[in-house]
């Protein structure tokens, strides 16, 4: 692959990827290289500094943690490639992707699903079953949770078979 800048006769400059230089050159000609702002057909290779591949990897430059290097916005602004200190990120520890009053939430369900582990049986698939031979005495009562389908619950619910859906934590979609 060999990248080329190219500017159109409106003036606009950009960059473009070609298998070859012959590869552009027959596009070219063809009118299949156009400019990505107006469209112009008329374009032409621009002079180019080579892109040369090194025969070892050179080691990335340290900058001071918490820093990013910005460019200048605005007059009296640093120089380009000077090391800018982070926006109010944290000096030290985890970054959460969850915000606290989601985390609360998922530690509050959790806890949820620890009680009814602790205090109820599992039934499983058999919920359904279950559930409906509680209600009509054929077993004795007891906290039971389990697995059932949205159209078993709604017939457990039109029975007068009391159910409620346990929330799903979201890691266990995952």
């Amino acid at each position: 692959m060999i990248r080329y800048a190219l500017s159109c006769d409106s003036g606009h400059s950009f960059e473009s990827w070609f298998p070859s230089s012959t590869s552009y050159d027959e596009q070219a000609r063809a009118g299949l290289v156009t400019c990505p702002f107006c469209d112009s057909p008329k374009v032409a290779k621009q002079i180019m500094a080579p892109s040369l591949g090194r025969a070892t990897a050179l080691p990335a430059p340290v900058e001071a943690p918490g820093a990013a290097t910005s460019g200048p916005s605005a007059p009296g602004a640093a120089a380009p490639g000077v090391p800018v200190p982070a926006p109010s990120a944290p000096a030290d520890g985890p970054v959460s992707l969850v915000s606290e009053p989601e985390r609360q939430l998922r530690a509050m369900i959790r806890a949820l699903h620890e009680h009814v582990a602790r205090t109820a049986d599992h039934v499983g698939e058999d919920f359904a079953a279950e559930a409906r031979r509680m209600h009509y005495g054929e077993t004795e009562q007891r906290a039971i949770y389990g697995e059932a389908s949205l159209n078993e619950a709604r017939s457990l619910l039109e029975e007068g078979i009391a159910v409620q859906p346990l929330p799903a934590l979201p890691d266990d979609r995952n």
